[in-house]
């Protein structure tokens, strides 16, 4: 099978289903940026292994949302997709949870950085946030499984817990904000 099919050529993509739209179409502009955030966790996996088995869960959880989202809405309950459930936002739940009973309480907001790893995990977190912020306006217009929702928000926060945990296990320092008066 080749890579390339030249149906693209006129600017636009197939989704699952069949159905073309643009390449700018805010589903594609939804799941391209969850594919965007699966990529970075790739390299916050290489940069520090010890989180591999973790992130590469993560990463399969990001792989099935994206085919929901890829999903042409007439198609849904048509076609036989790998399943993401409320059990998944549990598992991201439990991990914050257990991160968070070994970090010192938060008393101000932190600045990204501090240590490579630290900043590009605060890179995938923002990169969550814009996935999660295009979902959203595509929720708007055609309906998004509310899991979809609930995930990306609570990836968003597992990857901010996250960072700061780095921080911690690898000595950098976390720079507390304090806004100039």
């Amino acid at each position: 099978m080749k890579i390339y099919t030249k149906k693209g050529d006129d600017g636009t993509t197939g989704l699952l289903g069949g159905t073309r739209v643009p390449k700018h179409h805010l589903r594609i502009e939804s799941y391209g940026t969850v594919d965007e955030l699966n990529s970075y966790l790739g390299l916050l996996r290489d940069l520090h292994p010890v989180l591999e088995s973790e992130v590469l869960e993560i990463q399969d959880r990001l792989f099935t949302l994206g085919s929901h989202l890829a999903l042409d809405p007439s198609h849904v309950g048509k076609m036989n997709l790998p399943q993401i459930d409320e059990r998944d936002v549990t598992f991201l739940e439990q991990r914050m949870d257990a991160m968070d009973e070994v970090l010192p309480p938060m008393r101000n907001f932190v600045l990204p950085g501090g240590h490579p790893v630290v900043s590009h995990c605060h890179v995938a977190r923002t990169i969550c946030r814009r996935a999660e912020r295009l979902v959203a306006a595509l929720n708007e217009h055609e309906p998004v499984p509310q899991v979809i929702m609930h995930y990306l928000n609570r990836l968003s926060d597992y990857l901010f817990v996250l960072s700061r945990k780095l921080t911690q296990d690898l000595g950098a320092s976390e720079k507390p904000w304090n806004p100039r008066t």
